[in-house]
């Protein structure tokens, strides 16, 4: 796979900084947790990174640290540095296929995902805004067309999380996997007679309200919009 990113400047050799490490992190991050760098892939060279941020080797060794101490990547010794394989069996223990199981996740990411939707407004780029928009299109046409739209609807949270520029809010998230999608996740004989199609539909107009208020960069609104969204999940999900 061809590996790509965004160069913050195009003057080379920039001066370190504290953002410096953090901009190659960031952009690492978010192509190995939605997909686009395979587990055991290889990551580019330390000169291929320079080249294109123009930092200095230091600022590549710490962003790859970090990385490490995330565990993302693994660097082996004259050899490179690759992506780890990620086990969702591995640190956060979730079920997630009971009203109740639901309803407690529901609790948590009300918690995570109002502040993560605040700080994204804060810190969001273009692009990520970019692919935020392509996310709800995708989202509208799967439901147009009566397919799935899980894929979408957790692509649209994961971006989310990754907007923040907190890796910490992204791993959670990763770990949650489709359980962020509650009207997929409760079984049958507890879901009755609910409509998961129009849950769907309701669901993105939330969806495009969160949109709005981070493409404003208005922190309080993206936060309000994301406790709406969520508060209305529990409710339609739970009747709570």
């Amino acid at each position: 796979m061809e590996f790509q990113m965004q160069n913050p400047t195009s003057a080379p050799h920039r001066k370190r900084s504290p953002g410096l490490a953090h901009d190659i992190v960031t952009a690492l991050t978010q192509q190995i947790l939605l997909g686009q760098m395979a587990p055991g892939e290889k990551l580019p060279s330390e000169s291929a990174i320079v080249g294109e941020y123009g930092v200095s080797r230091t600022v590549v060794r710490e962003a790859l640290s970090k990385l490490q101490a995330a565990g993302l990547v693994e660097t082996r010794h004259g050899v490179g540095t690759f992506v780890l394989e990620r086990d969702e069996r591995q640190g956060l223990h979730l079920t997630h296929d009971t009203a109740a199981s639901v309803r407690g996740i529901l609790e948590l990411r009300l918690g995570l995902e109002t502040q993560a939707a605040a700080l994204a407004a804060l810190r969001r780029t273009d692009e990520q805004l970019q692919q935020m928009r392509q996310a709800l299109d995708d989202y509208q046409d799967s439901l147009a067309n009566n397919d799935s739209a899980v894929e979408p609807d957790v692509r649209f949270h994961r971006l989310i999380a990754q907007a923040t520029g907190n890796t910490y809010f992204t791993d959670v998230i990763y770990h949650l996997g489709n359980s962020v999608i509650p009207r997929t996740r409760i079984n049958a004989e507890e879901r009755g007679d609910v409509d998961l199609m129009e849950l769907g539909r309701v669901a993105n107009l939330e969806h495009e309200a969160i949109l709005k208020a981070i493409r404003r960069q208005d922190p309080d609104a993206a936060r309000a919009a994301m406790l709406l969204h969520l508060s209305n999940s529990l409710e339609r999900m739970t009747g709570e």
